[in-house]
C-alpha cells in the first residue's frame, strides 16, 4: 500500500490533467442504460466521477484510490463510498457493480499488478456488467516520431491495444473493444486509426 501510495502521492498534475472531464464524458457515452452502481478505479479527487455524476444524477459511485488522503476530498454529493485499497485486492464482494471505469490508471501499475487487477475487476463486476479504461497508446505515432516513451515518473507499465485485448479475454472478458481517446478526439471523434491517438479507450464486458 505505502509504495503505490507514496509514489501518486508525488503526482499532484494528475489532480489537474485538463483532460480528465471529457475522458469521462467519454466513459458515459459507453455506460449502458440501466447501469446503477459504479466502481471509479483511481478516483483521485473526483472530478471525473462528478462528470458522471452530473449526466446522471441515478448513478451510484464508489471511488477505489491507494491515497487516503484523495479520498477524503472527494465529494460526498458525488460519491456514495469511498474505498481505500489497492485495484489488486479490492475489498468489495463479488458483483458489486455494474460498470468499472480506470481512467488513465493501468500505466500506473507494476508488471506483476497488471494481470490482477484486471481479474479483480472482472470479480467485482456483476453478469453483463462493464470495463471501461483509457491508457497512454504506444502506438501512438506522434510519440513514436518524437522518441517519447511513455515510462516514467508514475508510469510504471504500457500496454498495446492488441496484446490488453488479449489479457482481458485471459480472464474473462467479451466483446472486447478499442477505440481512440486523448485530445485528438476532439478534432476526429473516436472512430479513425489508433497511430492518431495518444491515448486510447478499451471496452469489455462480463457476459
Amino acid at each position: 500500500m505505502n509504495r503505490y501510495e507514496a509514489l501518486n502521492s508525488d503526482q499532484s498534475v494528475s489532480e489537474t490533467d485538463p483532460f480528465t472531464e471529457e475522458r469521462y464524458r467519454q466513459f458515459f457515452r459507453h455506460i449502458p442504460n440501466g447501469s446503477k452502481d459504479v466502481l471509479d478505479v483511481g478516483c483521485n479527487t473526483g472530478r471525473g466521477g462528478r462528470v458522471l455524476k452530473d449526466l446522471n444524477g441515478a448513478l451510484s459511485i464508489a471511488g477505489l484510490d491507494a491515497v487516503r488522503d484523495r479520498l477524503d476530498r472527494l465529494p460526498s454529493a458525488v460519491y456514495s463510498t469511498t474505498v481505500h485499497g489497492l485495484s489488486t485486492a479490492i475489498p468489495v464482494p463479488d458483483e458489486s457493480y455494474d460498470v468499472v471505469v480506470a481512467g488513465e490508471f493501468l500505466e500506473h501499475l507494476y508488471p506483476r499488478d497488471v494481470e490482477s487487477t484486471l481479474a479483480e475487476v472482472f470479480r467485482v463486476l456483476r453478469i453483463g456488467g462493464k470495463f471501461l479504461l483509457t491508457t497512454p497508446n504506444p502506438g501512438d505515432i506522434k510519440r513514436i516520431v518524437r522518441r517519447q516513451s511513455i515510462l516514467g515518473g508514475a508510469h510504471l507499465t504500457q500496454h498495446h491495444a492488441g496484446i490488453l485485448a488479449l489479457r482481458l479475454g485471459m480472464v474473462g472478458f467479451s466483446r472486447i473493444r478499442v477505440r481512440g481517446s486523448g485530445k485528438m478526439t476532439r478534432y476526429l471523434g473516436e472512430r479513425f486509426p489508433m497511430a492518431l491517438y495518444g491515448s486510447y479507450l478499451m471496452t469489455a464486458e462480463k457476459f
